[in-house]
């Protein structure tokens, strides 16, 4: 049996069915064009002649990147197809262009906008993946790789917690949230990174705090500390993530385990209490030195009286300090750390509808107390829902994650060694392993990983061509 005939290049730069401008010719008839790198040839001269002894790899229909469906496809009823959902690219490519040339854009909200706009379309370049169980070849188009970009998020997740994994002690963790009240969650829309810094510092200072107090454990503890900046709804809700190591390193250099165990870390209202009292002083500190900005709707503040005015009204509220309990082991830890690492406003699977200038979406309200009634969805015009998302866009260059504690850049490799060796070795288990990216599984046989080889940007140069795994694996051995 002769290997498939692939469809020859068209003069208009199509490929097997994909239409003119999708996939540039380079990747098959690039000679002369990239010298310097190695070519990768037509399929019809990889396999022209060749029969299923041959040494060269014998890939079947699914090698041909077409648009239709697979053969296990077609014999679905035609209501199996359902039209496909809305996504929150669909409502930047109809709408965000107008917002481009408005000019009332920041210039990484201008650059988020675009990128979403771009995403996965010749302007990034191509990239080819083939399977690395059956051989299934898929072309695509470039991800934009901005971390607002809502189809970007899953690879750098998932290389983000596979980094973690050598990092994980066998000890318990904790998860803290620390938030602010919702007014000084709108001015820091206004003081973006001075206020993000602000809560990152109040928030680690007082577990820091709490960890050396002799009281609670006297040791220095160790945590992920991760932003968050938006409600169920996009609306401004400042709020960082907390992963505590449930114990600490003292001075001695022995490792110390909390008073009341695993169950209980600190008390969480002594710890809002100190939260707000450092916090409250960062703020005025902003103030004195003139790095606040201030809106026109909080005109309050604009003198001393009225800003020390204000403040007593917040200070006299409740600041809330949540503390949820202990997981339940590695596994779980890897897990959740997962979901909350590189999050943006809304995801593409809260979309319901998009039609007629409004967006439909669904939320969780988690004041309803009846736990039927807790998922809800909402309506939004086009501008306000994309203004909401804009909202969340950081600083440039703004890291949303650090590390504090004895995991602290710099120290963390030398005491997670330290740690390890006095901790007891946890019992024989598998390995907690990081969530797979639903994108590199095989979508033909479900059990292979795609792999990138070659990697053409967005103005026609090769960046990689990697064609080991073509030439190295899927010899035919019958």
């Amino acid at each position: 049996m002769l290997a498939p005939e692939f469809p020859p290049h068209a003069n208009d730069g199509t490929h097997a069915g994909i239409p003119a401008g999708v996939l540039p010719r380079p990747i098959f008839a690039g000679r002369g064009v990239f010298p310097d790198l190695p070519v990768v040839p037509h399929p019809n001269e990889l396999f022209a002649g060749r029969t299923t002894g041959a040494a060269y790899p014998i890939i079947g229909e699914s090698f041909v990147p077409t648009q239709e469906p697979r053969a296990s496809d077609r014999s679905k009823p035609a209501a199996a197809f359902a039209p496909p959902k809305p996504r929150i690219s669909d409502i930047f490519k109809e709408e965000g262009k107008k917002l481009l040339e408005s000019g009332r854009l920041s210039p990484e909200q201008g650059k988020a906008v675009y990128a979403i706009i771009h995403c996965r379309t010749e302007t990034y370049g191509y990239h080819a993946d083939v399977c690395d169980c059956c051989g299934f070849l898929r072309i695509r188009h470039n991800s934009c790789r901005n971390r607002h970009c809502p189809s970007c998020q899953g690879i750098a997740k998932a290389r983000w917690v596979g980094k973690r994994l050598s990092e994980l002690l066998p000890a318990n963790y904790h998860h803290a949230v620390f938030t602010v009240l919702s007014y000084i969650s709108r001015l820091a829309m206004f003081n973006r990174k001075a206020m993000y810094d602000l809560i990152f510092d109040a928030a680690s200072r007082t577990l820091l705090v709490f960890g050396r107090d002799p009281k609670h454990l006297g040791a220095e503890i160790g945590f992920y500390g991760i932003l968050h900046t938006w409600s169920q709804l996009m609306e401004p809700h400042v709020h960082v993530h907390f992963i505590v190591v449930c114990g600490g390193l003292a001075d001695d250099g022995q490792w110390k385990e909390p008073k009341h165990g695993a169950k209980f870390l600190f008390p969480t209202r002594a710890l809002s209490k100190v939260f707000r009292g450092k916090f409250v002083e960062g703020l005025k500190k902003l103030y004195c030195e003139d790095r606040l900005a201030v809106p026109e709707s909080m005109e309050e503040l604009r003198t001393p009286e009225g800003f020390e005015k204000k403040l007593d009204e917040l200070v006299s509220k409740p600041w809330r300090v949540y503390c949820k309990p202990p997981f339940s082991g590695p596994d779980e830890v890897v897990r959740y750390i997962g979901r909350y690492t590189h999050r943006i406003a809304i995801s593409d699977g809260r979309i319901v509808s998009f039609e007629n200038g409004r967006v439909r979406f669904k939320y969780k309200d988690n004041r309803e107390r009846d736990p039927e009634k807790k998922h809800k969805e909402a309506e939004l015009s086009t501008d306000e829902f994309l203004k909401r998302y804009l909202n969340h866009v950081l600083p440039r260059g703004y890291h949303r994650i650090r590390n504090y504690g004895f995991l602290s850049n710099g120290r963390k490799r030398k005491n997670i060694e330290t740690i390890k060796s006095l901790l007891p070795e946890p019992e024989a288990a598998a390995e907690p392993e990081a969530p797979k990216d639903p994108e590199r599984v095989c979508p033909a046989c479900g059990k292979g990983e795609m792999t990138t080889f070659p990697i053409v940007n967005g103005r026609g140069e090769t960046t990689k061509c990697e064609l080991s795994m073509l030439f190295g694996k899927y010899r035919d051995t019958s």
